[in-house]
């Protein structure tokens, strides 16, 4: 599953507020698929976090963004905008 498809999965699977517990008993083995590396589960994500309880699919879902690896989060680095000239007489047209 894709990391953005766990908050409808939560809103339909889970009743809110929620603890950790029930996360992990009712989707803890979904698996997440990273853009690259390794996929992991809800449940192996959710044991890192401090909070026992969720009041919502959305704090359960950012709680979730938090705690997902750097093989998540796409091309580290990328910068799409560019880097500016450095000589102050070129001009750069968009």
């Amino acid at each position: 599953m894709r990391l953005p498809e766990t908050r409808d999965l939560f809103a339909r699977k889970l009743d809110f507020p929620v603890s950790r517990d029930t996360v992990v008993e009712t989707v803890g083995s979904t698996e997440l698929s990273p853009p690259d590396g390794e996929s992991t589960t809800i449940e192996a994500v959710i044991e890192r976090a401090e909070t026992d309880e969720f009041d919502s699919a959305d704090d359960l879902y950012d709680t979730l963004m938090m705690l997902v690896g750097a093989s998540f989060i796409g091309r580290r680095y990328y910068d799409d905008r560019g880097s500016m000239p450095q000589d102050d007489e070129s001009e750069v047209s968009f």
